[in-house]
């Protein structure tokens, strides 16, 4: 699949030649492909904001390169201007951003800056609502009047709204309920389905990766050790376990079966796969 972003041999330093200097990111090598959903695990401190940061150019790299559809998104001031609007950012607590005086003008702020008609703007606004759950009439009321999952659902519309090719949100269900969590998944998801826009999911959920995510990418010490299929990420549980991460409980539960003798496969990681794994077991020993 080629890559509609990336990163090539991404280094990034905070405060670099003072006595505070830190390397977040060690020539890091990233990518992700249209209409790919990927997922960005590691724990606190572990470098992932700062690579997402960098994939719409709030940061600049301190050595090497990052790419929108093979073109480096520092080569110009308009170049680096257009991929902002073509890369859209979630950012944790998106509903902290939240400014104008009805849902209708903070959804509709994005595209109004990129200088779209009146048409095409209120088109993408109500479009933006639907794929994030928003009644019609709540498009009227005031933001801060809304509830905590609605103000978040509010802040995604605003840079769906933009119709980014590529979509990152870093932990867009921290903070909320099981319900509002899953509600806003699902919300990514269609936007993902209907758009075919590549999805890039921070989040420390391993039960939510598994669940949305087709490659997972795992960010320890501003290095990436392992990427690939969910499957055969957690299969490296217990290098996991030592990075902090941990496995998806699926994997945990079977993982002790298979140490007890259970013939199951190591690569179980959600829930439908258990009911499957389990009843192929009991088929092989004519149990069903």
């Amino acid at each position: 699949m080629a890559a509609i972003i990336e990163t090539r041999q991404l280094t990034h330093c905070y405060s670099q030649g003072t006595p505070f200097e830190h390397t977040a990111l060690h020539a890091v090598d990233f990518s992700a492909g249209a209409g790919e959903y990927v997922a960005v695990i590691g724990r606190t401190g572990s470098g992932k904001s700062t690579l997402i940061q960098h994939l719409n150019g709030l940061l600049k790299p301190t050595s090497g390169q990052v790419l929108f559809d093979g073109a480096d998104i520092w080569e110009s001031k308009e170049r680096t201007r257009q991929v902002r609007c073509q890369v859209g950012l979630v950012f944790q607590y998106p509903e902290y951003q939240l400014f104008e005086e009805t849902v209708y003008q903070d959804i509709a702020f994005g595209p109004k800056n990129m200088g779209l008609e009146p048409e095409e703007v209120d088109r993408r606004v109500k479009q933006s609502a639907r794929f994030v759950g928003l009644e019609p009439g709540v498009l009227d009321k005031s933001p801060f009047d809304l509830s905590g999952g609605q103000k978040r659902r509010v802040a995604i519309a605003g840079v769906i709204a933009m119709e980014p090719s590529v979509l990152v949100l870093d932990e867009p269900t921290a903070g909320l309920d099981p319900s509002g969590s899953a509600q806003i998944l699902e919300n990514i998801r269609t936007y993902h389905d209907e758009k075919g826009a590549c999805v890039i999911l921070v989040s420390h959920s391993m039960e939510e990766v598994a669940r949305e995510a087709q490659r997972l990418v795992v960010i320890h010490k501003g290095s990436i050790p392992f990427s690939g299929p969910p499957g055969d990420v957690f299969a490296h549980g217990d290098e996991l376990e030592a990075m902090g991460l941990g496995v998806p409980a699926m994997t945990r539960v079977f993982a002790r079966l298979r140490s007890m003798g259970v013939d199951v496969p190591a690569s179980v990681y959600t829930i439908p796969q258990a009911r499957d794994a389990v009843l192929t077991a009991l088929h092989r020993k004519g149990a069903v």
